[in-house]
């Protein structure tokens, strides 16, 4: 499979987009003003410790305090469980996890090491974790454990003989360490440099921690442009494309010192056509701003995201088959898993995830379309969980959220429809100044106001309501002239006083506050 990495740093943001066999499959987005937090270690001070949720709240120095679940003390240090019952042993671990029993040994105020495992998000603060881990390009360093781990990628077992010896005789106690995929082939002595790398990575973070009070930040991931080149630019990646000279530099000198053999692979692009638009990317990107997915087929998928879940929905739309109904539905279906697998990883949609496939009758081929889903996911490098169709055709499934979805990393919400895509109607605006007058006049002997609307919306109301409005005066006894004002949102109004010169909108209550 042809690889290729592509990345264009401008003054709005930074963006990386993956390629394989030409098809967009992945795409990062950085901002200058908002860095992310994963990976970031912080020297916490414990705010609260709550059994009931069997969680803590932990403050690192970030607008809302962090999420820890108990779950995620991998310490024995903070754990009050007896060391029979909780030892180091992998099945432990997992049987802790499952628990909705653990007990901890956390007080407000204690400090504590967390490292961020997912970005805060729609109000609620980073998740967190005590099982802090310094990656490498070579190695990832666990400290405060003592395990060997060899990435599963690697199959050669005399590799991963090799690896495991060498990563023996330099592992000091107190140190787990992970051998990730790129160190397969690479020599002792490039294992060394990585692993002494982080061990100096890991005393400055103790120095830091001991000079400095909680909360603080004590160790600070890479940018994502070079994080990806850390952890994505493996041998089977053909070339990496940057368009900024400086970051080229940057992240060539990197790699010429821990995987010289692959430096070669850099280029920069020095074209005055953009990158993204040379290599048609921007045009994808466009894309996935829109609900609407088109399959080849002429199938389409709408993909819509809500605070609860992702709805997928799969259409036949233009596609004539000549087939029977079974397996013209089998076929877009298995079009449709596929283009859904990969959308799920260009949008980072996450949480839990409803499909709502063409219906089938035919058990056989719904465990086709479950299998294929499966097949495709192994693909994505986030954790996934898939259920087979249900009896009413969905077929239910989750996705890890590890930080925002493009959507809300290119996009903000509407400050009209918030984020509904929908707005009132024109007839709906004057049912609710019909109201707000009743109430207005009910309250104050004001005579004479002036309307501010929307052009618009000011225009429908001379033009068609004429007749309506003037009937809305008689019968509250007061003169209203209505102005064109574009700084008010189409579906709202605001009424200005003629005799104090003062807005009194929000002198009345009304139903749109509460709605929104």
């Amino acid at each position: 499979m042809k690889k290729e990495i592509f990345i264009n740093e401008s003054i709005g943001e930074t963006r990386i987009a993956i390629l394989e066999d030409d098809q967009l499959v992945e795409v990062y987005v950085e901002k200058p003003d908002h860095q992310r937090m994963v990976g970031n270690i912080y020297c916490g001070k414990v705010e609260n410790v709550i059994p009931g949720m069997q969680a803590a709240f932990v403050d690192i120095g970030y607008d809302i305090n962090a999420f820890l679940p108990f779950s995620e003390i991998e310490n024995n240090a903070f754990l009050a469980d007896s060391e029979e019952e909780y030892n180091n042993s992998s099945s432990n671990k997992r049987n802790r996890k499952n628990s909705d029993r653990i007990q901890v040994d956390l007080t407000t105020g204690q400090d504590i090491f967390v490292q961020v495992i997912k970005e805060p998000f729609a109000g609620k603060g980073p998740r967190v974790t005590t099982e802090t881990a310094l990656p490498g390009r070579l190695l990832v360093l666990v400290p405060n454990a003592n395990y060997i781990g060899i990435s599963k990628k690697i199959w050669d077992k005399y590799e991963r003989r090799r690896l495991k010896k060498i990563v023996s005789s330099l592992k000091e106690e107190n140190f787990g360490i992970i051998v990730r995929t790129v160190a397969e082939g690479k020599s002792e002595e490039f294992l060394r440099n990585d692993y002494e790398a982080l061990v100096n990575n890991w005393n400055k973070l103790l120095t830091k921690a001991n000079h400095n009070q909680a909360p603080t930040l004590v160790y600070e991931d890479m940018e994502t442009a070079s994080s990806v080149v850390r952890d994505l630019f493996t041998p089977d990646i053909g070339k990496v494309v940057i368009d900024r000279r400086k970051l080229f530099k940057k992240l060539q000198s990197y790699l010429e010192d821990v995987s010289p053999n692959l430096a070669s692979r850099f280029e920069l692009h020095k074209s005055k056509t953009p990158l993204f638009e040379a290599k048609g990317i921007e045009a994808e990107i466009d894309k996935l701003m829109r609900s609407k997915v088109w399959l080849k087929s002429g199938a389409y998928l709408i993909i819509e995201k809500t605070e609860a879940m992702v709805v997928v929905d799969v259409n036949s739309g233009r596609f004539i088959g000549k087939k029977e109904h079974e397996a013209n539905s089998l076929k877009i279906n298995l079009e449709a898993t596929r283009e859904v697998a990969r959308q799920l990883r260009l949008r980072d949609l996450s949480g839990l995830i409803v499909i709502d496939f063409i219906d089938m009758r035919e058990e056989t081929n719904k465990r086709k379309i479950y299998f294929e889903l499966r097949k495709e996911l192994r693909k994505d490098r986030a954790k996934v969980a898939v259920s087979p169709i249900s009896e009413f055709g969905l077929l239910e499934m989750t996705r890890q959220r590890i930080r925002l979805s493009l959507l809300d990393s290119m996009s903000d919400e509407c400050p009209i429809c918030h984020g509904s895509g929908r707005i009132l109607s024109k007839d709906a605006v004057l049912t609710r100044i019909d109201h707000w007058i009743r109430r207005y006049r009910a309250k104050y002997r004001d005579l004479r106001l002036e309307l501010h609307l929307h052009t618009t919306m000011a225009d429908y109301l001379r033009d068609q309501k004429r007749r309506v409005m003037r009937g809305l005066m008689w019968q509250n006894l007061v003169h209203i002239k209505v102005k064109n004002d574009n700084s008010v949102p189409l579906d709202d109004f605001r009424f200005i006083s003629v005799k104090s010169g003062s807005d009194v909108t929000d002198q009345i209550g009304l139903e749109k506050e509460q709605s929104r």
